[in-house]
């Protein structure tokens, strides 16, 4: 959202608040310190060999609700410094959104974030907003897309339709940095095979619905794909991948059963214009035992498949036949201490990705966070982990909430 339609947003929402019955607002956001620790020298001479690689993140809050708290005004801003990243050191609006709700329906406009899926190692059907590549290689931090939302409630369940006016690109880490991969991205020279480019108009639907214990979604998108193809070129000088947005349709659905202490979790997708048409999937289970040996401890057992049957032209993914274990610990205590650990194993190579987060509040507005990522058995070869082998690392931040 550009400068005038943020100001406009909130000359609208100031003028229906001026009018409005009682109303609250509250300020809060986080500020950390989050350094990387790096295992290993680089594997590539012109990666940065800092061992330690500090930064700090800044992100404030602002919610302001009125009208009987029908009216909301959400606004999230992100600032992120990095020692060595130049592409890591960014700001970001997470969210500047006006929602209003009726008797049967809610609208959203503005800048949102939108969170589809249940699966826990890898969220298929979540498209609505980009993928913030540079803050974890876990893909699940997003940016602020751009959105006019409207949400309808009735006895078939809640329609969403999601027009989607600006596109943002992915994030990828400079050509200098660590876990940017074999060949560095020419984040500066996209290529889109839409002639509007960013300003393509995407559109999204889902229908969800709870049927007893089963809580499921069907969802469509029609626009600019997020997922980037990556393809060799030159940019500034030197060889680097290119990416390329393409117009893409997905169909999606993701299910969730629950029934005693099993979570049932299915995420599948069909999506059209990357190479071939491909569908892909995530199922599994989490097995919750609470209460470990007789201590206030819940341990949670997950496993789950990952298929996916792109081809070559599409964007790489290292998931297209791999099986995921993994465990959470929740302790159930006054810090809300929590651990979550789990293995992605590729069922051909044997390459495994692990990745260990642990989290404790400190006093009352303190919290730390710890973050292992380390690789397996991959091959220099392998096209979408072999620029890693050397990555591992331990991600700290330390958190003051406001």
């Amino acid at each position: 959202m550009g400068t005038r339609g943020a100001a406009a947003l909130w000359a609208c929402v100031a003028l229906a608040a001026s009018g409005g019955a009682a109303a609250e607002g509250r300020f809060s956001g986080y500020a950390a310190f989050e350094p990387r620790f790096f295992f290993s020298s680089p594997q590539w001479p012109d990666q940065d060999d800092s061992t330690v690689s500090p930064s700090v993140i800044l992100q404030p809050e602002y919610r302001y609700s009125w009208n009987g708290n029908d009216d909301r005004l959400t606004a999230v801003a992100f600032f992120h410094y990095d020692a060595d990243d130049d592409n890591r050191t960014h700001a970001d609006v997470r969210e500047l959104s006006w929602m209003h709700r009726g008797s049967s329906w809610d609208t959203v406009l503005g800048v949102g974030k939108v969170f589809w899926g249940v699966a826990e190692s890898r969220h298929l059907v979540d498209i609505v907003n980009q993928t913030d590549l540079v803050e974890d290689f876990d893909e699940e931090d997003k940016l602020g897309q751009p959105m006019a939302n409207l949400n309808v409630t009735t006895d078939w369940g809640t329609f969403g339709v999601f027009v989607l006016p600006y596109f943002r690109e992915r994030t990828f880490p400079d050509a200098e940095a660590r876990l940017r991969g074999t060949i560095p991205v020419a984040v500066d020279d996209p290529v889109f095979e839409s002639g509007a480019k960013r300003w393509h108009v995407d559109f999204a639907g889902r229908w969800q619905k709870s049927i007893g214990d089963l809580d499921f979604g069907i969802a469509h998108f029609h626009g600019t794909g997020r997922e980037p193809r990556l393809e060799a070129g030159f940019s500034r000088g030197r060889a680097m991948l290119i990416p390329h947005y393409d117009q893409i349709d997905q169909t999606s659905l993701d299910a969730q059963y629950t029934f005693d202490s099993w979570l049932w979790k299915l995420e599948a997708m069909t999506r059209r214009g990357q190479g071939d048409r491909f569908a892909a999937a995530v199922a599994g289970f989490e097995y919750t035992i609470g209460g470990l040996a007789g201590t206030a401890i819940d341990l949670g057992l997950l496993a789950e498949y990952l298929y996916d049957g792109r081809d070559a032209t599409a964007p790489p993914t290292p998931n297209d036949d791999d099986v995921f274990v993994g465990m959470r610990l929740s302790f159930d205590d006054v810090a809300s201490t929590a651990m979550l650990a789990g293995a992605i194993v590729d069922r051909d190579t044997r390459a495994t990705q692990v990745s260990v987060e642990f989290e404790r509040r400190l006093f009352e507005d303190w919290k730390i966070e710890l973050e292992l990522r380390a690789l397996f058995n991959a091959s220099v070869a392998d096209p979408a982990l072999g620029g890693f082998r050397r990555d591992d690392h331990l991600l700290a931040r330390l958190s003051r909430f406001f």
